[in-house]
């Protein structure tokens, strides 16, 4: 007889993606070494931005990695602190200092997970292909001009080292790929110019690598109205701007990886990941673009431990290896974060035979997303305008397509007009002037069978078109409707003039 518990259903735990060969393991926990040697300088430098000790930076790169891996919903994408949100809160810390910060960070991470609860993921399908490649695009250019300043005005040793990180990372993976070009090319600089004592820019001339782990606390500010109404517009700007940011970037992988993302799992993880970094102290962040790159486009990175481990081997290293850390020269850096440029531009894009064969609004939404980007040094003001740009030029390209054409009868007591295209507000401004209202006979009959009306503007247009006919003594008779057409025809007719 069997026992009870042997009908008793059996839950299995599913095992780790990261676990699935040592093949898979090795590529995350390489890719998670090498990202981790890349953030430092990064955070470093956007620790300047905000006006805030390095340690500042690093911790917001530690916990955001730390806990995005958790709770994020897009596999392998790396969030730490960026450029983004030093911008938006570097003025805050300025006037009111650290606490207020910190606070700022905290605040905007409970907006962010209010807005992915609702829903505001959604509002990724608005944005069109052209834009994407505007955004991917001006994201390799903003991450070649972060470099320019690395490579100006330094020791003339710097430009031999940064020529052969380029060649070892181009011809090292004709050689294999067990080993990610990047990681070889900064292991063999770092120990060219120590051995040979090569005097040139290291990680350790950006700032003071932190030597403990982050302590977890409230930010020191007091807790009244006015600290509110001091922070909330900071925060609001940092979620939607690092919101947007991580959005892209996600999408951006989905792509790369000919994989689907959770986008609003994504979202409220972003907001989770900016309140833990709250609480230790940091400056908060979104999803690192070009960090992403070197994880999923350069290592190869798929699986959450590469994440996670980009965060842990940055604690790791600051804190246990710091002094070898900071003999890494920048040069080493600056070659990867070049390598990253070149591969993330959209070559394709801008080829001859691409352009001639694009229609010339989507090459113009492309360039003006591209060139707001570049100028405002923000990716999120570039989308929202690019954005906007191709609706118009959408808007405006569509506003023709509803076309009117009439039929008399022979007897001249009827004329049948159909109506054909889609009626929104652009469309239908047009749509009230191409009926002949003083020669058409007594009845005139509207088909309305190859159209759809959209808005209440339509509506409006619709019962235009009927009290101009009616002034004359003629009868309008709309036929056709398809139902969703017909009913808010129904319930919107002759009440958008308040009856004028």
């Amino acid at each position: 007889m069997s026992s009870p518990l042997s009908a008793a259903p059996r839950f299995r735990m599913s095992k780790p993606d990261w676990l699935a060969s040592p093949k898979v393991l090795r590529t995350e926990v390489l890719a998670g070494l090498v990202v981790a040697l890349a953030l430092i300088p990064e955070a470093i430098s956007f620790s300047i931005i905000a006006g805030v000790d390095p340690s500042v930076g690093l911790f917001a790169s530690f916990t955001m990695a730390v806990v995005i891996s958790v709770v994020g919903g897009r596999k392998a994408m790396i969030s730490a602190a960026t450029g983004a949100v030093a911008l938006v809160i570097a003025p805050l810390n300025h006037q009111h200092g650290l606490g207020y910060l910190v606070a700022a960070v905290i605040l905007a991470g409970v907006l962010q997970v209010i807005l992915g609860a609702l829903g505001v993921a959604r509002l990724m399908r608005f944005v069109p292909r052209s834009v994407m490649v505007g955004f991917v695009n001006a994201l390799a250019i903003l991450i070649f001009i972060a470099q320019v300043p690395e490579m100006h005005d330094v020791p003339w040793a710097v430009y031999p080292l940064l020529a052969a990180g380029l060649a070892l990372m181009v011809f090292f993976p004709k050689v294999t790929k067990v080993v990610p070009a990047p990681l070889v090319s900064i292991i063999v600089l770092t120990v060219i110019t120590v051995a040979a004592g090569i005097a040139v820019p290291t990680v350790g001339d950006k700032g003071e690598l932190p030597s403990s782990l982050p302590v977890p606390g409230l930010p020191d500010v007091p807790f009244t109205m006015d600290t509110l109404t001091t922070i909330a517009p900071y925060a609001l700007a940092m979620a939607l701007v690092g919101l947007m940011e991580s959005l892209m970037t996600a999408k951006l992988v989905d792509d790369i990886t000919d994989t689907r993302s959770n986008k609003t799992r994504e979202s409220v993880g972003q907001g989770i990941a900016n309140i833990v970094t709250g609480f230790f102290g940091g400056m908060g962040g979104c999803a690192m673009i070009g960090q992403t790159m070197i994880n999923v486009k350069v290592s190869g990175a798929r699986t959450r431990l590469s994440t996670f481990l980009a965060g842990s081997f940055l604690m790791v290293l600051c804190i246990v290896f710091g002094p070898v850390v900071s003999d890494i020269p920048m040069a080493a850096l600056v070659a990867v974060m070049v390598m990253v440029s070149v591969g993330t531009f959209d070559w394709h894009s801008v080829r001859p035979r691409t352009l001639r064969r694009m229609p010339l609004g989507e090459t113009v939404v492309m360039a003006i997303t591209v060139v707001v980007v570049v100028a405002t040094d923000n990716l999120a003001i570039g989308v929202v305008v690019g954005s906007v740009t191709a609706m118009t030029i959408f808007a405006k390209r569509v506003a023709h397509l509803a076309n009117v054409s009439g039929v008399v009868d022979p007897d001249g007591k009827q004329v049948v007009y159909s109506v054909t295209g889609e009626l929104f507000f652009a469309s239908s401004n047009d749509l009230v002037h191409q009926f002949d209202y003083k020669d058409d006979p007594d009845d005139v009959v509207i088909d309305m069978s190859g159209t759809h009306i959209w808005d209440a503007s339509s509506v409006a247009a619709l019962d235009a078109i009927e009290t101009k006919y009616a002034q004359r003594g003629k009868k309008v008779t709309f036929t056709g409707l398809n139902e969703p057409s017909a009913d808010m025809r129904q319930r919107l007719a002759g009440q958008l003039t308040g009856g004028h």
